[in-house]
């Protein structure tokens, strides 16, 4: 249940390699007309970020979606952004940064494929911006190279490289919110600590917040390492490395006073979506079971964590709101559910 306390249809799926052959038509990007979007290719070569980063080309993937495509710096190399548009484009409108999970939207595993967040927001006056990339990095930025999953550099190109050049692309108003779920969950408490005044507001659904004691650790490399195949000394070093603890919403919680926080999770027991006829399961048996056996263990360890985030946030006298659900697994249905939950959270630190 809900403890307020104080204070598009399915699509086919699209890699960023696809892209290119699926979309000429493209847009030109103005930043002195009230929407910045037309008809013809003409990427914003005269604004970059600090550190060099540019948009290198946005495409059009239909009327109300946009492909925007982002040379980050800092990992050398171009990243996509899925962007949905405002319902009203005539004045400037607020961003939603939406963080996919642990396969960084890599895989099918997305907002875009998995839920009805398309539609959801079709009506409403914001913008949209998914990336694609990051998987198995907790959207960080590492130490080093890993051998196995590259160069991470996924605070700086959120926090530092791409607002501006959203800013600039979509002629926005500069207000943004961060939302994400199961290990960006985590990922969007740390950057909105590291992003200073970037956000105005924050939704963590099934994320644990605790980086830096044993079982927090143990929780990253469990993604990192044993899903991922990368090496967790390489992204914030050895477990005794003080980058653990720097990067741990729970212990530097101070730093999310002031922001409209929205906190879900499930108690990791089977609920209305853990059937044969649940959504995506399809009748299949094991399919359901994956979902109730290993969603179940980790929204349990989620759940851990986020009441402990809780408990927290009470002793610091920062509100929150929150919603701990009386059932429910590691698994999609929950978290579309639960955006939409979140809304009056986000449209409030949006201004909306």
């Amino acid at each position: 249940m809900k403890h307020p306390r104080r204070g598009s249809g399915r699509l086919r799926v699209l890699t960023a390699g696809a892209a290119c052959a699926l979309f000429s038509s493209a847009l030109l990007v103005s930043p002195a007309a009230a929407d910045p979007v037309a008809d013809t290719l003409q990427p914003l070569e005269s604004v970059t970020s600090e550190n060099g980063s540019h948009i290198s080309r946005i495409e059009k993937y239909d009327e109300h979606q946009l492909l925007v495509y982002v040379y980050s710096a800092s990992m050398d190399k171009e990243i996509l952004l899925d962007v949905w548009r405002p319902a009203d484009v005539s004045e400037p409108r607020p961003t939603l940064y939406l963080l996919n999970g642990a396969g960084g939207g890599e895989d099918s595993a997305t907002w875009r494929y998995r839920t009805d967040a398309i539609d959801f927001f079709k009506d409403k006056n914001l913008n949209v911006v998914s990336p694609v990339g990051g998987k198995w990095s907790y959207y960080t930025d590492w130490k080093n190279e890993d051998p196995v999953l590259g160069v991470h550099k996924w605070e700086t190109f959120l926090t530092k490289e791409i607002p501006p050049l959203i800013d600039a692309a979509l002629g926005t108003n500069g207000v943004n919110a961060i939302a994400g779920l199961s290990s960006s969950g985590t990922s969007v408490l740390q950057l909105a600590i590291e992003g200073g005044d970037l956000y105005k507001g924050v939704a963590a659904y099934s994320g644990c917040a605790q980086t830096s004691d044993p079982i927090g650790q143990e929780f990253v490399k469990l993604t990192t390492e044993v899903w991922g195949g990368g090496d967790t000394r390489n992204m914030w070093g050895e477990p005794d490395d003080p980058t653990w603890v720097e990067k741990d919403p729970y212990v530097n919680a101070e730093k999310l006073r002031g922001l409209e926080l929205y906190i879900s999770n499930g108690n990791g027991l089977p609920g209305q979506y853990d059937t044969l006829n649940g959504p995506e399961i399809d009748g299949k048996a094991e399919i359901l079971a994956n979902q109730v056996v290993v969603g179940g263990v980790i929204e349990a360890a989620t759940n851990y964590c986020t009441h402990n985030l809780r408990d927290r946030l009470d002793e610091l006298d920062i509100p929150a709101t929150y919603n701990f659900r009386d059932s429910g697994t590691h698994s999609w249905k929950y978290w579309q559910d639960d955006l939409k939950d979140s809304w009056p959270v986000l449209q409030k630190a949006l201004g909306l």
